[in-house]
């Protein structure tokens, strides 16, 4: 298990390999279907309100029950990767199967892809703070900034050769 705490680095990435369990403490941010295509927005008007740079995104809504990885291949959140991969995120969160050219967009811009268990009760467990950061308008599906404790996860997509 290798412990990893935000922000972020390169070097962070660099001892990682495809298989590898890891925990993220520190903040990390949610946003799945209505929150993240509004965050590249923001970017492409340079008025992200926090720093990007060696962030960890969630795909998940965060409700009273808790949160649990969406589906990151939905056309909502996977069109997202690339540029907030451009843009500082170093670490995106979720589950499923993503396409080949997502792929090649996370190993260009030194991001990996992180899988977790879709168990809300574990996942809701590891999280002390939470704070509604953006589009509170989309209720649930707000943005959220989370400070959590040792988050579990496995390396799904990751490019040693870019790192």
């Amino acid at each position: 298990m290798k412990d990893l705490t935000t922000p972020i680095s390169d070097d962070d990435l660099s001892d990682l390999n495809v298989g590898d369990k890891i925990t993220i403490t520190g903040t990390i941010y949610t946003g799945r279907d209505a929150a993240l295509p509004q965050l590249v927005e923001l970017i492409e008007n340079d008025e992200v309100p926090f720093d990007l740079n060696g962030s960890v995104i969630m795909h998940t809504a965060f409700s009273e029950a808790g949160i649990a990885p969406t589906t990151s291949s939905k056309v909502e959140i996977e069109s997202t990767i690339k540029p907030l991969s451009e843009n500082g995120v170093k670490i995106h969160i979720g589950k499923g199967m993503l396409s080949d050219q997502t792929v090649n967009d996370l190993n260009e811009n030194n991001s990996i892809f992180v899988i977790t268990p879709p168990v809300a009760a574990l996942l809701t467990s590891k999280v002390a703070e939470k704070k509604c950061i953006l589009f509170e308008n989309e209720g649930m599906e707000a943005m959220f900034e989370l400070k959590v404790e040792k988050i579990p996860g496995i390396v799904a997509i990751q490019d040693k050769k870019r790192i």
